[in-house]
């Protein structure tokens, strides 16, 4: 191992270890910081053991956004066992690599090894990109892959560029902007049209297909129980103010965008213009063009499919581009020429680090409260559901993943994301969510209150056996969960006959 390379190993060692001591201090044990990580375990072991892409065994359903992570999950839970904790040392090599990357990056931006290794460095160091490889989630994979891709393109390779980012949008959406930029940085002749055409089809069409089977729409069931508006919302029949779609929402994100930066490192939001600057200098349109996505990434989230702002949870629809940013970042202090300036390019480094290291406690504080959430709720719920139900019990409920995974029984998903039956119900609110439970009559149903009061209320119907009440809550969706017995319980003393609603006829 090269010095370079020693010495952002070192850096993500450091990061990682603040973030498990917090992970220690506050939750006490292991975790992960977002039920959405255990929706990925449940479908990984189905696929483990031979049950293919379902959430409840026999029916089939596109419940991830990031299907390569999924499947990635699967295939090691085959050869090493259904274990979660497996999910952080895929993600901890992820980032590694990123790192790498991102130093190599940095140099053939600049032409500077030292920029190289600060760039990798700060990449190790940077407060996200340490959640992701904890969290379980795909988004240290998406990095992996967006950083690797435009490497590739960095170095004329169109065929491992237009592959590698075509798997980034497998393993997160929001990469799909990088296709076309990089397209269209490079010579538009009919042959490499065709080149990138081909593969990226060839790699995205069976999941699309998929989406097309299971759901009618090319997109996850995910996806549509979350997009909020924009042009795939317009399609999708969710009508909105076109001052919203096209000016309010993409403003609002755009600014979101720079304060999430800049709660990574201050400097970086203030050094990019100076870094695209120095790229359009370097490289021309090649190498500014593919970097524009620092631009178009926040713009397209509001103008296409929004959800959240790029910040949300940790920015984890951002994170993919956070290795980018800080190569072009760090690219801004190769302006800094001549022996007059070594000493200020200098000192500006050491700003640069000294600002990650000052976001490190504070994001790992969060990271840690937060799996003390998920342990402490959802978890122990569903430990609580394992042991107090019967194994062929019909559970509902709003958060599908540990309680899901952990008890192993079948679930209906109130939300949508691996239930996409219900999303039509939806529409109508908490009556529409009434009615389709009254068609699929769950024996239990484990929700927060605050998200369904009319239900909550209505105790002669749901009966409450348990329930979890956090003292800090940080990540969950309220401070309350509870465990409802159901009217159409078939263990309870009077079932009600399934196809009827609660307190009267269907």
């Amino acid at each position: 191992m090269s010095r370079r390379s020693l010495a952002i190993a070192l850096s993500l060692a450091l990061a990682l270890g603040v973030f498990l001591v917090r992970e220690r201090q506050l939750a006490g044990g292991s975790g992960f910081p977002l039920d959405d990580a255990w929706i990925h375990f449940h479908f990984a072991r189905n696929l483990a053991e031979g049950h293919g892409f379902v959430y409840n065994p026999g029916v089939h359903v596109s419940g991830s956004t990031a299907p390569l992570w999924t499947l990635l999950l699967g295939g090691t839970f085959a050869l090493a066992g259904s274990e979660p904790l497996l999910a952080k040392a895929l993600g901890v090599a992820a980032a590694l690599l990123t790192a790498l990357l991102a130093g190599v990056l940095a140099g053939r931006f600049t032409g500077h090894e030292g920029l190289g290794l600060l760039a990798g460095a700060l990449t190790a160091l940077a407060g996200p990109l340490a959640w992701g490889a904890l969290s379980g989630m795909e988004v240290s994979l998406a990095a992996l892959l967006v950083t690797g891709g435009l490497l590739a393109h960095s170095m004329g390779r169109d065929g491992a560029a237009a592959a590698l980012l075509a798997l980034a949008v497998l393993a997160r959406p929001e990469s799909v902007l990088l296709l076309p930029l990089v397209w269209v940085a490079g010579r538009l002749t009919p042959g490499r049209t065709m080149l990138f055409a081909v593969i990226a089809g060839l790699m995205l069409a069976p999941w699309v297909a998929f989406n097309l089977v299971t759901t009618g729409l090319p997109l996850p069931a995910t996806a549509t129980a979350k997009i909020q508006g924009g042009l795939i919302g317009y399609l999708a029949g969710n009508r909105e103010p076109l001052a919203m779609a096209l000016a309010t929402r993409p403003s609002r994100f755009l600014v979101e965008w720079v304060r999430w930066l800049g709660s990574v490192n201050l400097l970086t939001p203030v050094l990019l213009l100076p870094g695209l600057w120095l790229l359009w200098q370097r490289g021309g349109r090649a190498a500014v063009l593919p970097a524009a996505v620092l631009v178009a990434h926040p713009v397209g989230m509001a103008l296409l499919a929004p959800y959240r702002g790029p910040a949300f949870q940790e920015g984890r629809y951002s994170i993919h581009l956070l290795p980018l940013a800080i190569a072009v970042a760090v690219s801004a202090l190769g302006l800094l020429r001549g022996r007059f300036f070594v000493q200020a390019r200098a000192a500006v480094a050491i700003l640069l680090v000294g600002a990650s290291l000052w976001t490190l406690w504070p994001a790992a504080s969060r990271y840690g409260w937060a799996v003390q959430n998920i342990n402490a709720m959802q978890v122990e719920i569903g430990r609580w559901v394992a042991s107090h139900t019967p194994r062929e019990a019909r559970v509902a409920l709003n958060d599908a993943g540990a309680i899901a995974f952990i008890s192993r029984r079948e679930v209906v998903d109130v939300m949508g994301l691996v239930t996409p039956s219900i999303i039509p119900y939806r529409k109508a609110g908490e009556a529409g969510v009434l009615r389709y439970l009254g068609r699929a009559c769950p024996d239990f149903l484990v929700v927060f209150p605050a998200w369904f009061p009319r239900i909550a209320a209505m105790t002669a119907e749901f009966t409450p056996l348990h329930r979890v009440r956090l003292a800090h809550n940080t990540v969950a969706g309220a401070d309350e969960m509870v465990v409802y017995e159901t009217p159409w319980n078939r263990w309870g003393a009077a079932p009600r006959p399934c196809g009827t609603l609660a307190g009267q006829p269907a």
